[in-house]
């Protein structure tokens, strides 16, 4: 392994009995970027950090953590990683102070008080010190899970769907703290069913049911999406939705709040002007209220979307 890659995953493939959990699975998550394992649940993101992290063996392939084999070596990597899991285990007993000194005796921390002050501090936990776990919000008790992961000072972090459940605040603020610890340095591999999250992301791999669709960029993910995409605000809403699933043009259809974005795939983006005045003028001759429609830049959802679309119909095409 060069010493510009944590992880390198090839060809990885787990199955369980006769699912194929993660298949010929490939990627590299290189030092101080943050990556990102995107996808639906039983896209086979979970079962993929826990072969990257030793907890689970592959059946074909090989993965390499930290330079390190997870499954012979796990002893020697599990002093340079930390594992933030959907359900890390606090003890709601114990105070912040406590649950934090717990992990650092757990992993053979030694002069730990200071580290996990400045922890503390950067987590802005400090004024909770002494306030028990089990009375932290949903959000506090992810950022104290996320100190006692970095306690022990580790040169990768793996979380796993790390915001789930958590406020749309906190949700924002766990990941300004995250964005914090990749400037400082750390490398960060993540898994998340939230695209907007996904954004954030230096990479991200796009994965369905065990496979990867795309590996890049966010930017250039959405630069490679094809045809035209108008967001409409249209009132009501699931009528405008009927309306426009009824379009020949419109084959993708997506909700993002109160807003529907419209995918014409046949259309250039050149021509999204046009297309979302006629889509508008249809709406209105309906009898519905248009706030807007406009083309728009496609998000990484409209891209996974049409990438799990082309998927679906390439077995169909080779039946024919």
């Amino acid at each position: 392994m060069t010493g510009g890659v944590l992880v390198l995953v090839d060809r990885l493939t787990r199955r369980y009995r006769d699912v194929v959990a993660v298949d010929d699975v490939s990627f590299d998550v290189r030092r101080g970027e943050m990556f990102g394992l995107i996808g639906p649940d039983g896209a086979g993101k979970t079962t993929t950090l826990r072969i990257a992290l030793g907890l689970l063996a592959p059946h074909a392939g090989s993965v390499r953590t930290c330079g390190l084999d997870p499954v012979r070596e796990a002893d020697a990597l599990s002093r340079r990683i930390g594992y933030l899991s959907q359900r890390f285990s606090l003890y709601g007993d114990l105070s912040v102070d406590e649950n934090v000194a717990f992990f650092a005796a757990v992993h053979g921390v030694r002069g730990w008080k200071e580290r996990r002050a400045h922890l503390l501090d950067l987590l802005r936990m400090t004024p909770f010190r002494d306030r028990l776990a089990d009375r932290l919000s949903g959000g506090m008790k992810q950022k104290l899970a996320l100190a006692c992961t970095l306690i022990h000072t580790p040169e990768l972090l793996v979380l796993d769907e790390p915001t789930t459940g958590v406020d749309p605040v906190s949700r924002r603020d766990f990941w300004k703290i995250l964005a914090r610890l990749q400037r400082d340095g750390l490398t960060l591999l993540l898994t998340t069913p939230y695209l907007d999250e996904a954004e954030r992301c230096q990479r991200v791999a796009l994965m369905d049911h065990g496979r990867i669709l795309s590996l890049s960029t966010p930017d250039a993910l959405r630069a490679e999406a094809q045809g035209a995409v108008i967001e409409i605000l249209a009132r009501p809403k699931r009528r405008a939705a009927e309306l426009l699933a009824q379009d020949p043009e419109v084959e993708g259809l997506e909700a993002f709040g109160e807003r529907l974005h419209a995918t014409l795939p046949r259309l250039s983006p050149a021509a999204a002007g046009p297309a979302a005045e006629r889509l508008a003028a249809g709406l209105r001759a309906a009898g519905l209220a248009v706030e807007y429609a406009r083309g728009t830049t496609p998000s990484l959802e409209d891209v996974f979307i049409a990438r799990i679309r082309a998927g679906q119909e390439k077995p169909a095409e080779g039946s024919r």
